[in-house]
């Protein structure tokens, strides 16, 4: 089973930690991607600001930061052309498949380094990103993050926001809802002219974090042809921040599933972003979270939720 994973942070690893991608010992190296069966890796530039950016020890403005990892990410590429290749539309996966290649996708996480400029939309997609989260915890100049308060999760985006999407839509970039407001949410499912994605979400019934999305928002993806990448934080999977189970993260599937078909269920692992422990470790433990799918879904449906539902999102919203 090969898999497509719409989210990890393991370019800020390689940022800070000055590695390349054979050299990292978290989640995802280039070893794993091959034990663990990767189709497609997305690899997003995570652009801390505020308090985070302190943390992290980071002084470089969040365009800055992108372009120093999108350098980074075309490094690696070019070191590793002979087992990885980026895409830049659909046909290069099947392309990079047939030579034995593993797909990685340059991605964003947290859309501030436009501060409102629309023309670094097209800056991105030159660079290689096709899909990217309006915002991350922060409020920017398209919108709003998601909130445990009420009045600031009913914020919805900004006119550049709007804007924002629209330009995406032309250009072929997945709007990504992961992180934003719920009434930002609302403002893409009615604006957005393509299939948008929740890169790495879970279900708020059965995890009532404000980063989870409502089985209202889950059917609006569904009629709109998204997916949501279920999350392997277990933060968002149980509420606890210690250990994720394989059963956690077929629990969630299983609920969206239900809720809104399985075309809805994708896989968003947020590793290199997240910090439990889990049951499958790491990326080569894939075929152990495949084995747990299934006591639940068909073979069939498991190729659905392993690359098959993200890779028709692609297909609609990139080209």
């Amino acid at each position: 089973m090969k898999i497509f994973d719409m989210h990890c942070d393991t370019l800020l690893e390689m940022y800070l930690k000055k590695k390349d991608l054979a050299e990292l010992d978290g989640h995802i190296n280039l070893e794993k991607l091959r034990s663990g069966g990767a189709l497609l890796q997305c690899f997003a530039a995570f652009l801390p600001t505020h308090d985070c950016a302190a943390e992290y020890g980071l002084k470089e403005t969040p365009y800055e930061l992108f372009c120093a990892m999108a350098d980074i990410f075309d490094a690696q590429m070019e070191r590793y052309k002979y087992v990885m290749a980026p895409v830049r539309c659909y046909d290069d996966i099947a392309r990079n498949a047939q030579s034995g290649k593993i797909s990685a996708l340059l991605t964003v996480e947290d859309t501030v380094l436009l501060d409102g400029r629309i023309e670094r939309l097209d800056e991105m997609y030159a660079r290689g990103v096709r899909m990217s989260a309006l915002t991350w915890n922060y409020e920017n100049s398209l919108g709003y993050p998601n909130s445990p308060e009420p009045a600031r999760h009913e914020k919805g985006l900004k006119p550049f926001g709007l804007e924002a999407v629209e330009r995406m839509n032309e250009l072929g970039m997945i709007v990504d809802v992961s992180h934003l407001s719920e009434g930002g949410f609302w403002d893409v499912a009615q604006h957005s002219r393509r299939p948008f994605a929740a890169s790495h979400s879970c279900a708020r019934a059965l995890c009532g974090h404000s980063r989870n999305l409502t089985d209202r928002q889950l059917r609006a993806m569904a009629d709109c042809g998204g997916v949501c990448g279920v999350n392997f934080y277990s933060a968002f999977l149980t509420g606890s921040g210690k250990y994720t189970a394989n059963a956690d993260i077929v629990r969630h599937m299983q609920y969206i599933k239900d809720k809104a078909g399985i075309g809805t269920v994708a896989l968003g692992s947020d590793f290199d972003g997240i910090d439990c422990t889990l049951e499958m470790r790491d990326y080569a433990g894939f075929p152990m979270l495949i084995d747990a799918m299934s006591d639940v879904f068909t073979d069939d449906e498991i190729d659905l939720i392993c690359s098959k539902n993200a890779l028709r999102v692609f297909k609609d919203a990139v080209g």
